[in-house]
This record gives C-alpha cells, structure tokens and sequence, in this order.
C-alpha cells in the first residue's frame, strides 16, 4: 500500500495510553432490537480516550488508522466486505488488527479491534472487562 509513493505508517503515541488516542467506532445495523449494540463499550471509551468519532464507514476507519489519522478503532459484527480491503492497509502500515479476544480476524464473523499497535492491547483489556462482567 502506497500514499503519494510513501508507505503509510499507523501513528499515535508511543506510550500505549489509550487516554491521548483519537478512536472510532460504529454501531450495528440492528442497534435498536439488540442488547448487544456497543453502546456501553462507545461509553466507556469516551471517557478514557481523547476522543471517540463515528462516521459509519468501515473501511475509512481503516484507512485513516493505517495512515496516522487514528489511532485505534472497534466494531462489532461487521461484513467481511467491510474490512477485508482496510484489513490488509492496516497490516501493511504496522498496525494491528484481532477480533474482540485479540485472537486472529476471522472474516466470516468480523467483531474487530484495529489500532496503531502500542494501544492494542489497552484497548483489549477495555473491551474484555466491559463484556466479561458489564454489559453482556
């Protein structure tokens, strides 16, 4: 992957603290008939994180990770055509990307995590304390 002939790099701070990330997320179509909609997790992260934007594609919360311009995003239950393609950019600009339990992407059932690298793993532990004895 190529941005005006550079390769892109994931940006963000090199401290690991989620706290000073920008992050993105998305809802589930089905938001309204499911307890399972992200809202919690969209909650909690507005308070840990600079700040947390929803614009509803995808695959432009991927590019925009893979290029610097965010520093970690999540999702739940996506299409595989939705990030089969920012998947590879990511990956490509040194960033990460795992499903909820940091375990490999699996495209048939995509609930994705995707970051810079350095937060990765806070933002995991987030997410894993949310669904483990929160909200779920």
């Amino acid at each position: 992957a190529r941005r005006d002939g550079q390769r892109p790099a994931a940006g963000g701070v090199d401290d690991g603290n989620a706290r000073r990330e920008l992050l993105a997320t998305g809802f589930p179509y089905n938001i309204r008939q499911t307890t399972d909609n992200n809202l919690t997790e969209y909650a909690a992260f507005s308070v840990r994180a600079r700040a947390v934007r929803r614009m509803g594609s995808a695959v432009l919360y991927l590019s925009w990770l893979a290029c610097g311009r965010l520093d970690g995003y999540w999702e739940l239950r996506l299409g595989p055509w939705d990030v089969a393609a920012g998947s590879l950019l990511v990956e490509e600009a040194g960033g990460r990307i795992t499903n909820l339990s940091g375990g490999a992407l699996d495209l048939d059932a995509p609930s994705i995590v995707a970051s810079n690298g350095r937060i990765h793993d806070a933002v995991l532990a987030v997410l894993a304390e949310l669904r483990e004895y929160g909200a779920r």
